[in-house]
């Protein structure tokens, strides 16, 4: 394992419980942030016999991953891992399914004691595998989400017109919106919107937020939006990462291209190497 210098964050912010880590660039957000999640696992393996976390799949989460398969010190045998959500319909071969993002970049590396992947191949046993899904959820408390905002504002696959915060269900089948497809496209997982799968299987709100810790990676221009209005919008099922303003213990770290401001022009304020302060003027992008 290589030993990496520990990324300098910009000055942190704080949005109700919301803590924010801003970074200038995604490389140093995505390292800053495995480490922070590879510091809390070592912490509870410490307390505890098992740490049950669960993990995005998606580009946004790369860095993130990468960190962690680089991090030292963490028994992956006493890991239960599970992911948040999956598309419903995909053949068990193909690239696109989350499982197989995760065992690519993660799972296959380090190779956890525990795994629990959504099955969703079969269309026809979906409401069984929410039940089955749930009740492995429900074995134990959640440690350690760790998650994106998709640029609708999803969390998971809870797009604005499925979101809700108060969701009695912990795993549940969604319809995707055209925004939440659009950003497959955008993000290269699929050639067209057409290709995109029009339904998946996700964990719910609640689910997620029931977890001890959460730690979300939001990079690049086309987050921007959605973290403007995750920050200081309502708290409201329009922007389902609102929600994240109500946990205790949630850090988002994001990269200076997301990183919005109520201000036409965000002042923002880094300490270099040296201890010296350097202010960042960013431009308010027009979208």
């Amino acid at each position: 394992m290589r030993a990496c210098p520990e990324p300098r964050p910009l000055e942190p912010l704080r949005q109700d419980a919301l803590q924010v880590r801003v970074y200038e660039a995604r490389g140093q957000m995505g390292r800053a942030a495995g480490g922070a999640v590879a510091d809390q696992i070592r912490s509870l393996l410490r307390e505890q016999r098992e740490v049950r976390v669960v993990f995005a799949a998606a580009p946004s989460q790369n860095e993130l991953l990468h960190a962690l398969t680089e991090a030292d010190g963490i028994d992956w045998s006493r890991i239960t891992a599970f992911h948040m959500d999956e598309y419903i319909g995909l053949p068990p071969d193909s690239p696109q399914r989350f499982s197989q993002y995760l065992r690519d970049r993660l799972i296959d590396i380090v190779q956890p004691g525990r795994i629990h992947y959504i099955g969703a191949g079969n269309v026809e046993l979906i409401e069984a595998e929410c039940l089955r899904y749930a009740e492995l959820l429900r074995e134990a408390p959640l440690d350690i989400v760790c998650f994106g905002i998709g640029e609708n504002g999803h969390l998971a696959f809870n797009d604005p017109p499925v979101a809700d915060f108060n969701d009695p269900m912990l795993v549940k089948p969604v319809a995707l919106d055209e925004a939440c497809r659009q950003q497959q496209v955008n993000d290269g997982c699929f050639a067209t919107i057409a290709d995109v799968p029009t339904h998946a299987l996700t964990l719910t709100i609640p689910a997620l937020l029931s977890a001890r810790y959460l730690y979300g990676a939001v990079p690049g221009p086309r987050k921007r939006r959605a973290l403007h209005q995750a920050m200081h919008g309502p708290i409201t099922h329009a922007c389902p990462a609102s929600a994240l303003r109500m946990h205790e213990h949630c850090i988002l770290f994001v990269d200076a291209e997301a990183f919005s401001s109520s201000n036409p022009a965000a002042s923002i304020h880094s300490i270099d190497s040296a201890g010296n302060s350097h202010t960042t003027l960013m431009e308010e992008e027009v979208l």
